[in-house]
């Protein structure tokens, strides 16, 4: 059901939702109690909210987290979310676009040089998801958690196994370890999307997922065999290997039984443990 108090916003601000910033505001007050839910959040929590919009989930946060970041880029709902949480010490709203800005330099209390742990909890728009995600999990100092709202279809391929793994399941799980909370359907939302939604939880892994197996690994390299057996996905890894690294097919079929993966297997077979044992064999290539 879609919240009046959503919409009286709107109104008394004069505001339409952005197509551009794909805004879509969540307006279930259910869903958003489970969001926070998901979060597990404590009075000595940092929360980093991506896109608060409204505030509608950002009121919830500042009642259970001990501070809030909240990064918005719309320029014209920073003066809205200051004048609803101007009065709260322990939420700080800044203008910017989270793409440009480190998610650790952020959270760094009084601005200080000591970092301290956070989690990250958002409704993010669908065209900045995969970005976004990377962006945290790859950041010098990622949060420890992750909690997001994003489309269905990409939670989905976020959390596939081994036989429908993809580019993105493949550099998410070797980060993080996802699951999906919960789904949530378009209508919850105002505007209400054409697509439904589901809550996304990522545990970041103290170290990436390959290091109890390499520890030396170079992630650059990695994605690049990665991307390589991806490149040609629906061929034999022997094919798309070969065309992507600018090998034979006699080299390449030699690493993959040395890394004991068969040369007939597609891309999205394989696991990452599987991606790193190729690895250990490719590195030198």
């Amino acid at each position: 059901m879609t919240s009046p108090s959503l919409r009286d916003l709107l109104r008394a601000y004069d505001l339409d939702p952005k197509k551009s910033l794909g805004q879509n505001f969540l307006a279930d007050d259910a869903y958003l109690d489970r969001i926070v839910d998901g979060a597990k959040l404590t009075a000595d929590d940092t929360v980093l909210e991506i896109g608060p919009g409204l505030g509608s989930l950002t009121a919830r946060l500042v009642n259970r987290a001990g501070r809030v970041v909240a990064v918005e880029l719309d320029d014209r709902l920073i003066s809205v979310l200051r004048g609803m949480f101007g009065t709260r010490e322990n939420v700080e709203i800044v203008h910017g676009d989270i793409l440009e800005l480190g998610p650790g330099t952020l959270v760094r209390p009084d601005g200080g040089d000591s970092l301290a742990m956070y989690k990250v909890v958002a409704n993010l728009p669908y065209y900045i998801t995969s970005a976004v995600i990377r962006h945290l999990l790859e950041a010098a100092f990622p949060p420890s958690l992750t909690v997001v709202m994003v489309q269905q279809e990409v939670a989905e391929r976020i959390c596939a196994q081994p036989g429908n793994m993809s580019i993105l399941s493949v550099a998410v799980q070797y980060y993080a370890e996802p699951s999906i909370l919960f789904n949530v359907p378009a209508s919850a939302f105002y505007p209400q999307p054409k697509v439904d939604s589901a809550v996304l939880r990522l545990e970041t892994r103290l170290h990436p997922a390959t290091a109890g197996i390499d520890p030396a690994i170079d992630t650059r390299h990695f994605f690049r065999i990665v991307r390589a057996g991806f490149s040609q996905k629906r061929k034999q890894l022997r094919n798309s290997l070969s065309a992507g690294l600018h090998l034979s097919k006699a080299q390449i079929d030699g690493m993959l039984f040395s890394a004991d993966i068969d040369p007939s297997r597609r891309a999205q077979t394989l696991s990452i443990t599987e991606w790193v044992q190729l690895y250990q064999v490719v590195r030198e290539v």
